[in-house]
């Protein structure tokens, strides 16, 4: 990003993730610490847009020799094994987006073959959580039984990733036609029956994460993103996790620029970028938040993989610099949203 981060220091960003991927390839949060496998995917995917590509395959190989025979993974792993056993449904979609993302990035397809039955038996996984109303129940206990909820923000994120799998799907030749009814009615169940989904009216990122995963777009989309603006943003600062906590997090004002960007609001989404650079640290990690008007570091501080990636997907989304730089913020590269009657 020209006048807020040079190239030099981007590439320090992304040696801070790399210098944390374990020799099995996970990724985790910071040494020592757990991943998830969303987090993983996100790391994996700054890793490749940043040129990375032998440490990205590493993380996306370290997914598949850690699928269950079911299509899911745990919640959260470490160096040794499995810390919490719950296998949530977004965590699990997620590895289509990185999939996509890293075809979109280098062109191989040998990669994205390798990569299709890890993505299939996924998917497969996540739409058999999948209610007659259209929402996605956001787990299952290790033993198969499922919670009894959806999550806003969840499903939204499954809706962009079961899109990216159907672009996999439809230049490897594998036609999934319920894959693209489910997105269907999972996408109007998220614009039309809010009551379908548990309250996290707190959380920001049930403000923006329809916006962001490509669901609810234009003027529609610029409504939504204005509507609770004053709630979540503090201004000079960055977004706030929560509403009601002065709590500036690194990865939501990343994310909730590129929903910004993804509406048509580059000016809002620009300054949103440089207000995260109060939150990088000397090495080009980043501080994952800060409590104001103390500016305390919050978890005190924390620096993760998973915010220094998307600070990097955020630089490649306001730039342009990769193929999948627009992954995010132009959904009509992926395929279209069928219409339901």
């Amino acid at each position: 990003m020209a006048g807020v981060l040079s190239a030099t220091e981007l590439e320090q960003t992304a040696d801070s993730i790399a210098d944390w991927q374990l020799p099995n390839g996970m990724i985790p949060w910071f040494p020592g610490g757990h991943a998830d496998p969303w987090n993983h995917v996100e790391a994996a995917m700054a890793l490749t847009v940043m040129g990375r590509r032998k440490e990205a395959e590493r993380a996306y190989q370290w997914l598949a020799d850690h699928q269950r025979s079911d299509g899911a993974w745990h919640q959260y792993y470490v160096a040794d094994g499995v810390e919490q056993d719950k296998l949530d449904a977004n965590c699990v979609a997620y590895v289509a987006t990185g999939v996509w993302h890293h075809h979109l990035c280098t062109g191989d397809r040998s990669f994205l073959e390798s990569m299709w039955p890890v993505v299939e038996r996924a998917v497969d996984f996540v739409l058999d959580l999948q209610l007659p109303r259209g929402e996605i129940r956001w787990a299952r206990h290790a033993d198969g039984t499922p919670w009894s909820f959806a999550l806003l923000t969840g499903s939204s994120s499954i809706c962009h990733s079961l899109r990216a799998a159907i672009a996999t799907g439809e230049e490897l030749g594998h036609e999934r036609p319920d894959w693209e009814l489910s997105a269907a009615r999972l996408a109007d169940v998220i614009r039309t029956q809010p009551d379908a989904f548990a309250p996290k009216h707190r959380w920001a990122m049930d403000w923006y994460y329809p916006v962001l995963a490509g669901v609810v777009t234009g003027q529609e989309g610029r409504t939504m993103l204005a509507s609770r603006y004053d709630t979540f943003v503090m201004d000079g600062l960055g977004v706030r996790c929560v509403s009601d906590r002065p709590w500036v997090t690194a990865a939501e004002t990343c994310e909730s620029l590129m929903a910004h960007l993804g509406v048509g609001r580059r000016d809002i989404a620009a300054e949103m970028f440089e207000w995260v650079q109060n939150l990088r640290a000397d090495d080009g990690s980043y501080f994952t938040g800060m409590v104001h008007p103390e500016r305390i570091h919050f978890p005190a501080d924390e620096r993760t993989s998973y915010t220094a990636a998307a600070v990097i997907l955020a630089a490649d989304a306001l730039s342009g610099a990769s193929p999948a730089s627009t992954l995010f913020s132009n959904h009509r590269t992926l395929p279209e949203l069928i219409t339901i009657g």
